[in-house]
């Protein structure tokens, strides 16, 4: 069941980048789309907390913090920037620099928790390195620099998701994180979204989903609540129930399979796609994503220190 979670949870994560970029390119704002997403995560996990577990709502005040580190720092930041990235560059390639924060994750495991990991990270670094170059083709790189730091600054965020959460997510229900931290993430957005400069008719505003299959235009609030139910809270939830199923590891290393599912969608949807090099680069990426993942023994023995893991995920 762990695995069938994670496995889930990553396809969603995954398809909801083009739905993200879409939303984007449509006229939202990153940080007004993570406001909502946060937002109506909050909502519908509130909603069921309120019927299952309304112990869930009462938090001693040392875990709330930890809770807004993680709402804040893994999925409010980490949701805005890897939104600002999808606004300039390829919905893959974005979630590809975004997971070099895996590596991140047992690189802080080594040196500030003092894990114990196995020779096979420094080769998996170097492989997600080359990878990188590979697919971001270097020699002769187009890519928006913005949209690169952006990446890069999803994949610092999602390291906070990874080694705060999998220290949290055994301490509380699923439901509950995915509550508190959602209700955190909104608090912040709302403050610094600006969402009161937003169009009174946003919602109804027409958006093209067609993406290489031609003009379709919906009203935005369609795409946002497939990005608010099937691209937030359902795969947050799922996130959380396969770390109660599996070690961290092992959830991780399925949760990277997301970069998969991001480019088979951005490709079959927005005719996004890699030539044979980059296609090569990406999967050395992804066999170092896996090989850091394995290489990482120790054991996570301090709730205390830890936040509930959140992008798939992806994260995200």
């Amino acid at each position: 069941m762990g695995y069938l979670f994670a496995l889930l949870s990553a396809a969603l994560f995954g398809a909801n980048g083009t739905t993200t970029k879409l939303l984007v390119l449509g006229g939202l704002q990153p940080q007004q789309l993570t406001l909502f997403r946060s937002l109506g995560t909050a909502i519908i996990a509130g909603a069921v907390l309120l019927v299952v577990n309304r112990r869930a709502f009462r938090m001693p005040p040392r875990q709330l913090l930890t809770m807004a580190v993680l709402g804040i720092t893994g999925i409010a930041l980490l949701q805005a920037c890897y939104g600002g990235a999808l606004g300039r560059l390829p919905v893959g390639i974005a979630l590809l620099l975004e997971y070099t924060g895996v590596l991140f994750v047992a690189l802080v495991g080594f040196f500030v928790f003092k894990e114990k990991v196995k020779a096979r990270l420094w080769v998996a670094i170097g492989l997600v390195l080359a990878g990188l170059v590979v697919v971001a083709q270097l020699w002769n790189s187009t890519l928006d620099p913005l949209g690169v730091v952006l990446a890069l600054g999803a994949a610092v965020m999602l390291t906070v998701y990874f080694v705060v959460g999998e220290r949290q997510v055994a301490a509380t229900s699923p439901l509950a994180v995915a509550f508190w931290t959602g209700l955190f993430a909104a608090a912040f957005w709302a403050v610094f979204s600006g969402w009161w400069t937003m169009s009174q008719t946003i919602l109804v505003k027409p958006v093209d989903i067609g993406g290489s299959h031609g003009h379709l235009d919906v009203p935005l609030w369609l795409p946002l609540t497939s990005a608010v139910v099937l691209g937030s809270f359902l795969p947050f939830l799922l996130g959380f129930y396969a770390l109660k199923h599996l070690p961290a590891t092992a959830a991780g290393i399925v949760a990277s399979s997301e970069v998969l599912f991001a480019f088979l969608v951005a490709w079959l949807w927005l005719g996004e796609g890699l030539d044979a090099v980059q296609l090569l680069g990406a999967a050395v990426v992804l066999v170092g994503i896996v090989l850091a993942q394995t290489a990482r023994v120790g054991k996570v023995v301090d709730a205390d220190l830890a936040l509930p893991p959140g992008e798939a995920a992806s994260p995200p």
